[in-house]
């Protein structure tokens, strides 16, 4: 059974209709899909986006971004919504409540056939067990009845590096940007959340999450989305998958057997800046 997995959709339904409909794709009856995250925001048809990922069942496993989790903040109360957000129609939706409760019940990490997908990256100690079991923690506060709570206490770019004997709201906050938020850190793990560009222009002292020299994920490949101005990454041990649908890139899916790619080009619905 093919597995592929899709970078961020974003809000960009046309696009995943459109590579569903690849006959690689769509030949392939049983295949199941990967998302990377960030399945909704700054795209135009968000709240489509997600019913259609919905609708996949238990053929598809949606790890949660960055963008999901804002969904959540801005429904708790939390947030406030961005200029550039499109997801009210999810909000106003009828059954909103049902697909919120969805969206918390996502992981935020899926190991399976020798593959770790997260949203952004895996901090460069944590082994592959260790992050499936940090990622439960978060999961476990998402889906309890006190999730507005740890909503409230998520927010944060401190603790930058994580320690085993982080506490509390502390730990779940590094968990959740290693997860969620992180580019590049230092090589003693310390994550920056404020460099976007590509892996060229790193702030000084700092290199992609997965160059780093002797991370514990070695052993297993990491598939991740998150970064788009770094774009489709396939080498060994590493698979990016954020090639920029939303800013008129495009929408990519590799499967994971044996790394076929395929990709369809994207309107641009936001202009970076």
């Amino acid at each position: 059974m093919s597995i592929w997995a899709i970078g961020d959709l974003q809000g960009c339904c046309d696009s995943l209709d459109a590579l569903l409909a690849r006959p690689e794709i769509a030949n392939d009856p049983q295949a199941r899909f990967w998302f990377a995250g960030d399945l909704v925001n700054r795209g135009p048809a968000s709240l489509k986006t997600l019913r259609t990922v919905m609708a996949l069942g238990n053929r598809a496993v949606s790890i949660l971004g960055n963008h999901d989790l804002h969904l959540l903040g801005v429904a708790a109360g939390i947030r406030k919504p961005g200029k550039s957000d499109t997801t009210q129609e999810i909000l106003d939706a009828p059954d909103a409540d049902q697909l919120l409760a969805w969206i918390r019940s996502r992981p935020l990490a899926h190991f399976e056939r020798g593959h770790l997908m997260v949203h952004a990256g895996v901090l460069p100690a944590w082994t592959a067990a260790q992050t499936l079991g940090l990622a439960s923690e978060v999961e476990s506060a998402l889906r309890g009845p006190k999730w507005r709570d740890f909503l409230t206490r998520m927010y944060g770019n401190a603790p930058a590096a994580w320690s085993d004997s982080l506490q509390g709201p502390d730990r779940l906050r590094v968990i959740v940007n290693a997860l969620t938020r992180m580019r590049y850190c230092t090589l003693d793990g310390t994550m920056d959340f404020d460099a976007k560009d590509a892996a060229g222009d790193a702030p000084a002292g700092h290199v992609p999450w997965f160059d780093v020299p002797g991370r514990a994920t070695a052993s297993v490949t990491v598939v991740f989305g998150h970064w788009s101005t770094l774009g489709l990454v396939r080498q060994p041990g590493v698979l990016g998958l954020d090639t920029g649908c939303v800013w008129g890139g495009q929408l990519t899916a590799v499967r994971l057997d044996d790394r076929q790619l395929v990709q369809v080009q994207c309107p641009q619905y936001r202009v970076p800046g």
